[in-house]
């Protein structure tokens, strides 16, 4: 049964709050695959529990490894217990569900590759349409037997031999960094290790590449990335980890926008000083639109100042802030361009033709561009905005929402993608019901 759209609530007046997030997906999905390659047992600390992180957890179960719950030691911020990993011999004869997970169904192929029998892959529907050719072609050329019918797309089957020789392998990542990363993070693993070339259009979302770069070293292994477009992993004992999960800053972005929208003010605790998580540009993004920014030991906070500027600005390092970047310049005062973001037409769904046909459909004035999109300010009102299975679609509903009454959000439940109970954490931000159960918390 289909549920109805979701109203979107309409800020009564500035936000203020203290929102406290769980751990990032990105972080937390690398630290699950690397835990199972290593040596030894591992513990997650306030690792992400949402859509994208159980698939994980469940397909690496199902080759073998035992992923369970811990009593958590560190305060996690929603309360739940952390992740003990203990890896053992992979197997085979599995059936991976993959969902709508980009870090499943392509950082997965390469380990199943160390399996020992066939491992099929498959997810939701529209998760057969996203690209895999590049991950599934270099697996080739190393020597793994892969059956994807000649279409690299899902389903698919990959025939593990409990290991691999490694070597070299050229492929155009232009369309993801995560075909990069999913070779890296198995490569030590691999017994000559493995030198990926990249060879093509830039590679996007280079944070994210630097994020499986630096996990990796946190583990122990040896790589060189000092050559561009070329990483070499050696051949190595992967360590186990004992790591706190940052918080996920793609996730905040949504809850920032609020305080900009409404002209108020949230606190993001535990904003990490350094990190390699794309969603960190959200602090310039927001300073660039004329939004008070400041860092200090309590977290970020951002405090709205009651204008909005538009803005002209390359986000092809963190193409997965476009859709809060978009919400944010349809309600701006001024024209906007995003640029550098083609890739984005490969996630979840086509990010760019959703964003402009929904933001449309509300009385905004959006133009495609063959890698962006130009947003000049238009009166908007209310309507359904759909969301195409895409979680960071359905927020940028929720941030028009703020500022326009009646906007209706529909499928907003694919938001527990990334983040579970967005819609409680949401409402209570505005009226400072108690936190709900599970997912995020809210103070303030």
């Amino acid at each position: 049964m289909t549920e109805p759209p979701w109203p979107a609530p309409t800020a009564a007046g500035p936000v203020a709050a203290t929102v406290r997030l769980p751990g990032s997906k990105s972080l937390t999905n690398r630290y699950l695959v690397l835990a199972a390659l290593a040596a030894s047992p591992s513990r997650l600390r306030a690792p992400l529990r949402s859509r994208d992180t159980r698939l994980m957890a469940a397909a690496l179960r199902a080759l073998g490894t035992d992923i369970g719950d811990a009593v958590a030691d560190w305060g996690s911020p929603d309360g739940a217990a952390d992740w003990a990993v203990v890896p053992s011999t992979l197997t085979g004869d599995a059936e991976i569900d993959c969902g709508l997970a980009g870090t499943v169904m392509r950082f997965l192929p390469a380990v199943a590759a160390l399996a020992d029998g066939p491992v099929r892959f498959d997810g939701d529907a529209h998760a057969r349409t996203r690209p895999m050719g590049p991950v599934l072609g270099a697996l080739r050329t190393l020597g793994v037997t892969v059956d994807d019918g000649g279409r690299g797309l899902m389903p698919f089957t990959v025939l593990g031999s409990g290991s691999m020789r490694g070597g070299a392998v050229v492929l155009d990542a232009s369309g993801s960094s995560q075909f990069v990363s999913a070779l890296l993070l198995a490569a030590a693993r691999y017994d000559q290790g493995l030198t990926v070339v990249h060879s093509g259009p830039p590679v996007p979302s280079q944070p994210h590449l630097a994020m499986t770069v630096q996990t990796l070293r946190d583990c122990g292994v040896s790589v060189d990335d000092s050559v561009a477009d070329t990483w070499r992993v050696e051949p190595g004992v992967i360590s186990g980890l004992d790591v706190r999960v940052e918080p996920d800053l793609s996730n905040a972005a949504p809850f920032l926008a609020a305080a900009a929208v409404t002209a108020g003010r949230v606190t993001i605790p535990d904003w990490p000083e350094r990190t390699t998580q794309a969603g960190d540009a959200m602090r310039d993004l927001l300073d660039r639109m004329g939004v008070e920014v400041r860092q200090d030991a309590t977290g970020l906070t951002v405090t709205g100042s009651g204008e909005l500027y538009g803005v002209d600005v390359d986000l092809h390092e963190a193409g997965e802030l476009t859709p809060t970047v978009a919400a944010l310049c349809a309600l701006a005062d001024s024209p906007s361009h995003l640029r550098g973001v083609a890739h984005i037409r490969g996630h979840e769904t086509d990010r760019l033709t959703a964003l402009a046909t929904e933001i449309n459909s509300l009385g905004g004035d959006v133009t495609e561009t063959d890698d962006g999109l130009v947003i000049r300010p238009a009166p908007l009102h209310g309507g359904v905005f759909s969301t195409y299975a895409d979680h960071r679609i359905a927020t940028a509903g929720a941030i028009l929402g703020l500022s326009v009454p009646g906007v209706l959000v529909e499928d907003v439940g694919t938001t527990a993608k990334t983040l579970p109970d967005f819609t409680g954490l949401w409402q209570a931000m505005l009226d400072g019901d108690p936190p709900p159960a599970g997912g995020a918390r809210l103070d303030g």
